[in-house]
């Protein structure tokens, strides 16, 4: 009998973070490689969030923090939800946790049964199926295709329902496509919800604040406020604040399930860092000038991304809503040789080989569970993205 737990072999590492490792190995050996695998802005968190967090090691708020968060972070939580959308929480109603994948690995931990079923659009973010396995759940994977503009349709969601399904994964805007649901789309979606009670909805709004052209941000509870009972609304401070490495996420949702997810962590972390905590009541109650700043450079550069791509033989490239990442379709470069005589079979060959040999680090499709693609984060500098581009475009002339 081996020491490792069966249920291991459910699921795999974070492929992410595989692509982002691989490309700070292949950097420390001293290879001229550019990463856009990581989900992270290149902008520093802003100063005065910094200082909310010295101003509380300085006062002595270094202790333990409650497992649900600290009272103040949880009103100021409220308050956003009031404030940006329309809903009506008490402290009670949230949770803070140790980013926004822990949240759901409570949320999933506390309410999936084994064979529980759990309906996640692809393409998806690479957790979302892992953790429903490792919660003994099972994942119902739905194609959502580009020529769906990467979006659950609702005649595919009332297809996927069954009595087993107990939770919708809804994350808008996306990772790893940038497309976000308008109020229309998420109108439909809760139509088909409301002839099904007991599937209930895991919405991830991680990326609320990073949208482009007009677009204008709705999450489903606040679009049918009849699915609020029913609805668990994730988002953190990870992407919009660029506090990545602080790790705070939270859920606001019926009292029961917040109860069981705060069990679920009274076992594990505790809580996040009550600094981090401290920090965060600053992110939520203070100047958010800087998004719309941060926005107008990432839209740039979503711009210049998507052209130079559309530019590269065999790549097309959607121009996505929000996010700050590109999911390019390399269908035109299958079944094409590299110059030193490899087929390309599959999006993962593809951005091996962009990797061997233009040093560009990116994630394949495959991982995100919609091929033939793959995912290009711009949230790095333009520069960098730029010479990344040029780079992808030789590698695509390169091929026959």
């Amino acid at each position: 009998m081996g020491i490792i737990a069966d249920r291991l072999s459910r699921i795999k590492p974070s492929p992410t973070v595989a692509v982002s490792n691989k490309a700070a190995e292949m950097k420390a050996a001293g290879e001229d490689v550019i990463g856009l695998g990581a989900g992270e802005p290149d902008f520093d968190t802003p100063e005065h969030i910094k200082q909310a967090a010295a101003a509380a090691m300085a006062a002595g708020k270094t202790k333990y923090a409650p497992v649900a968060g600290i009272a103040e972070l949880r009103r100021a939580i409220c308050d956003k939800l009031k404030r940006d959308n329309g809903l009506t929480y008490t402290p009670d109603q949230i949770t803070v946790g140790c980013g926004g994948k822990q949240t759901i690995y409570n949320a999933m931990m506390a309410t999936l049964n084994p064979g529980d079923q759990v309906i996640i659009p692809a393409p998806y973010w690479v957790s979302y199926p892992d953790i429903t396995l490792l919660a003994e759940g099972e994942p119902v994977i739905v194609d959502c295709p580009e020529s769906d503009n990467f979006k659950l349709k609702p005649e595919a969601l009332e297809a996927a329902i069954t009595p087993k399904t107990k939770w919708l994964m809804l994350n808008s805007p996306s990772n790893p496509t940038g497309a976000a649901y308008t109020r229309a789309d998420l109108k439909a979606l809760a139509e088909v919800l409301l002839r099904h009670p007991q599937v209930w909805v895991m919405t991830d709004d991680m990326y609320e604040f990073i949208i482009y052209d007009d677009f204008e941000f709705t999450t489903i509870a606040q679009v049918e406020p009849k699915l609020y009972e029913r609805t668990l609304t994730l988002n953190g401070l990870s992407k919009a604040y660029c506090m990545t490495g602080w790790r705070v996420g939270y859920a606001a949702g019926a009292v029961d399930v917040i109860k069981a997810m705060n069990k679920v962590q009274s076992q594990s972390t505790t809580s996040t860092s009550t600094i981090s905590q401290w920090a965060s009541v600053a992110a939520l109650d203070g100047d958010h000038s800087f998004i719309a700043e941060h926005n107008k450079v990432f839209k740039e550069r979503r711009d210049l991304v998507v052209a130079m791509l559309n530019q590269a033989t065999g790549l097309t490239c959607a121009t996505p809503e929000g996010a700050f990442y590109v999911y390019p379709s390399c269908a035109g470069t299958i079944g094409r040789q590299t110059p030193d005589g490899k087929t390309i079979e599959t999006d993962e060959d593809f951005v091996t080989y962009l990797l061997e040999a233009e040093g560009v680090a990116a994630v394949h499709g495959e991982a995100f569970g919609l091929s033939p693609h793959f995912r290009i984060s711009y949230a790095t500098s333009t520069e960098a993205l730029e010479e990344a581009c040029r780079r992808i475009q030789r590698a695509c002339a390169a091929l026959r």
